[in-house]
């Protein structure tokens, strides 16, 4: 059977570059970034960006591309006679499906948020009240299932219309749209009065508040953002390197798709700090930032409702981007794995993932009482923690490796696939530094969440 291709290299682009973008672009980015201390902060992760996020997506997008296979296949086909690399699959099977497990409902929150904000429904609340409403809506295990549901039913409707006339063209409609809300939403924020000392705090690095934060606290973070903000490692994005051609060599794709991640996060903070300092509102508020202190900031603008509800929808184009891009990779384990048809795949995992995030949604509520991974944790904490703490720099690891031992595919067969077409090249030059630094810092990342989480 041949594989369905992307029409065009536009779709490929904005597709694998919407599986990048998501809430950790528009949600923990700019909290983050206002914990710790704005510009200064902005520019270390640019700088790890480069060095940890390009040669691993290269990476990952080799091993889809010269394979042709979804993760379910891919090291089967490409690793030497008598090796073990194939058991990884379902390491990063584990992650889609837990990624899936806790986005889904967060994704439901953003439709409920435009709802309230296009009705008026948080018309003359104050920070406390707002909060409130956050709290209510959590509270409620039936609106929470609910959301959570046409979320995955959504996005799962859209994969079962194909490749190309499914997820490449809605998402290519949904990531232009998402484009130019937030240029509309930036522009609305820098003007407002009182905001341009939010766009000094952004812009102009002050490299005494990374001092201020504490050098190794500032550094760890923009290395944690930068590795985790593209959803590497778990063959999210190796399943886009699978559905191209072999025109353009994959570094240069890859430096588009990492540009595209970083416009989205950066103008996520020209949106959120101009209108934080406009109203007095400590931009490093920390995730509450966007459910309980932006709506109370948009209540204070003129036509707030309208600006609110455009920010929440696109909140929402954000994270459905994502979500039908992992259900895409999902689907195509399915079929590559089973041999079933994509009908199939898609009916059987809408009620796997509809099933298996009902834990999440009780985590809220009926469920509590259960705490972890210490108190104030959830369910949702547990799964992101193995996903993001676990399984993405375990599964990077894992990528890095295959593509520069001689003991799995190799860096002569990496970097042919790497450099075939026209574009960038991956240069020869970084050999060193991606087979033997690289692995260890992506290692040190790994030990260290362990140890923030469990020790310090």
């Amino acid at each position: 059977m041949n594989r369905e291709k992307f029409s065009s290299r536009l779709g490929f682009i904005l597709i694998a570059a919407g599986c990048a973008i998501g809430l950790g672009n528009v949600w923990r980015f700019p909290y983050i970034t206002g914990q710790y201390g704005g510009a200064a902060f902005v520019l270390i992760y640019i700088f790890f960006l480069l060095i940890l996020g390009l040669p691993i997506m290269v990476a990952e997008l080799s091993v889809g591309g010269a394979s042709q296979k979804s993760m379910a296949r891919s090291f089967d086909v490409l690793e030497p006679s008598g090796t073990k690399w194939h058991w990884y699959k379902w390491g990063a099977a584990a992650g889609n499906y837990l990624l899936m497990m806790f986005y889904t409902t967060i994704a439901g929150w953003m439709i409920y948020y435009m709802y309230k904000m296009a009705s008026g429904g948080f018309a003359g609340l104050d920070a406390a009240q707002v909060g409130a409403e956050f709290d209510r809506m959590t509270a409620n295990p039936a609106v929470m299932a609910a959301l959570m549901v046409a979320v995955v039913v959504l996005c799962f409707g859209i994969c079962a219309m194909g490749l190309q006339k499914g997820v490449e063209r809605i998402t290519k409609w949904m990531m232009l749209s998402l484009f130019l809300m937030m240029l509309i939403l930036a522009v609305r924020s820098i003007t407002l009065e009182g905001g341009s000392e939010g766009l000094k705090f952004y812009l102009l690095p002050d490299f005494g508040k990374v001092a201020e934060n504490g050098v190794f606290e500032v550094l760890y973070a923009a290395m944690g953002q930068s590795f985790f903000t593209l959803s590497l490692g778990i063959g999210a994005i190796a399943i886009f390197g699978s559905y191209i051609g072999k025109e353009r060599r994959l570094t240069g794709e890859a430096v588009r798709i990492m540009a595209l991640d970083t416009f989205v996060a950066l103008t996520a903070g020209l949106i959120i700090f101009p209108a934080c300092f406009a109203y007095g509102v400590d931009p490093g508020e920390g995730p509450s930032l966007i459910f309980v202190t932006l709506p109370n900031v948009f209540n204070s603008m003129a036509f707030g409702r309208v600006w609110g509800a455009l920010f929440f929808v696109f909140m929402l184009f954000a994270a459905l981007s994502t979500v039908i891009a992992v259900f895409e990779n999902i689907i195509s384990f399915a079929v590559d794995l089973t041999g079933c048809t994509r009908k199939k795949a898609v009916l059987v995992n809408m009620v796997l993932i509809i099933v298996l995030s009902i834990p999440c949604v009780l985590g809220f509520n009926l469920w509590k009482g259960f705490a972890p991974l210490g108190a104030g944790t959830g369910v949702m904490d547990l799964e992101d923690f193995i996903v993001s703490n676990n399984l993405l720099p375990l599964g990077s690891l894992v990528y890095l490796l295959f593509c520069t031992s001689r003991y799995g595919w190799g860096w002569k067969s990496f970097t042919e696939e790497a450099n075939a077409g026209e574009g960038l090249r991956f240069p020869k030059w970084v050999r060193f530094y991606v087979t033997f630094i690289l692995p260890l810092i992506v290692l040190f990342i790994f030990v260290w969440g362990y140890l923030s989480k469990f020790v310090f």
